[in-house]
């Protein structure tokens, strides 16, 4: 069965309306109004940090948790999480220095929520991954290096 049969299809509806609601969007969000392209075409953390609208580099913070492994025996499904305990936090973000583009993920975090997500990446090989929190007009950092034993961005 084809993707769009899938979709078109009432379990495909109830599947992407439960996808839609863990937060995964599908492949034409790209093109939904506030969609930041430019974050998430850029190939460096500095880049990624423009494209934010951020005025300089984050600090590094100790209140800023990246869980991550040491070791992904598959580049194809790493699991990283990032967890602030920064009050204020609007924004986290995932990004892997390696991968053609910088910027995993971006999650907008609700006031009154806690400021943890987790989620699988696509790593192409080693590299750091920084998870990035964002509090009023400042950025912090933490960062974790991943070794990938197996490729997953075209490995």
């Amino acid at each position: 069965m084809e993707r769009r049969d899938f979709l078109s299809s009432s379990t495909g509806a109830a599947a992407l309306a439960l996808a839609a609601s863990a937060g995964l969007a599908p492949a034409y969000a790209q093109n939904a109004p506030g969609w930041n392209k430019a974050a998430f075409d850029s190939k460096s953390l500095a880049d990624v940090m423009k494209a934010l609208g951020a005025t300089g580099m984050p600090a590094e913070s100790k209140d800023l948790v990246l869980q991550a492994p040491e070791i992904a025996e598959n580049g194809n499904v790493v699991r990283i999480g990032a967890q602030s305990n920064i009050a204020g936090t609007t924004q986290l973000a995932l990004v892997v220095e390696k991968n053609p583009n910088a910027l995993a993920a971006l999650f907008d975090i609700p006031a009154g929520t806690d400021a943890n997500v987790s989620t699988n990446l696509k790593m192409g090989q080693s590299s750091n991954v920084y998870a990035l929190a964002k509090v009023g007009d400042k950025y912090f950092y933490s960062v974790k290096e991943v070794k990938v034993t197996l490729g997953g961005c075209g490995g």
